[in-house]
């Protein structure tokens, strides 16, 4: 019988600010954390992501490659980035040339078991919990569902 090739959570190869809080267990590599910043547990962020200044990350979020969140954002409970959108008919497979960057603005807030894709998101947008954000968001407002539409501006 094989035996597996087992990994541990780990943090390494992160760049901290000042004042940041991880609780463990978070699987945090090569990726870069402003000051101020909480990470919750359970949470996975991927090397090449940034993640802005006094911004919250709650538990059981998954952060990819190529995602770039703004200053004191708010990200619910299970948010999931998506940054391959299989343009070759199935994963990348790791191959980075296939997968697409995320822009999250300043003061954007993200609701829990919100799916984000390859988007821009402007500052101060609100993205609805259980939302699909498919489309760039240009214009403040509070967006939900599935796909996530316009529900007010703000």
């Amino acid at each position: 019988m094989a035996e597996p090739n087992l990994k541990n959570v780990a943090i390494r190869n992160v760049t901290f600010g000042e004042g940041v809080t991880v609780v463990q267990p978070a699987n945090l590599y090569g990726c870069e954390i402003g000051d101020g910043a909480f990470i919750g547990p359970f949470t996975e962020i991927q090397s090449g992501a940034k993640i802005g200044a006094r911004t919250r990350v709650q538990s059981h979020a998954f952060i990819c490659d190529l995602v770039t969140i703004g200053d004191d954002c708010f990200i619910g409970h299970g948010v999931m980035f998506v940054n391959d959108l299989f343009q070759t008919g199935g994963p990348a497979r790791g191959d980075r040339k296939h997968y697409r960057e995320t822009h999250i603005g300043n003061n954007v807030s993200l609701g829990s078991n919100a799916t984000i894709l390859p988007v821009s998101i402007c500052d101060g947008a609100v993205i609805g919990a259980g939302a699909l954000v498919t489309k760039d968001i240009t214009v403040k407002g509070i967006y939900a569902g599935n796909p996530a539409k316009l529900i007010r501006p703000l």
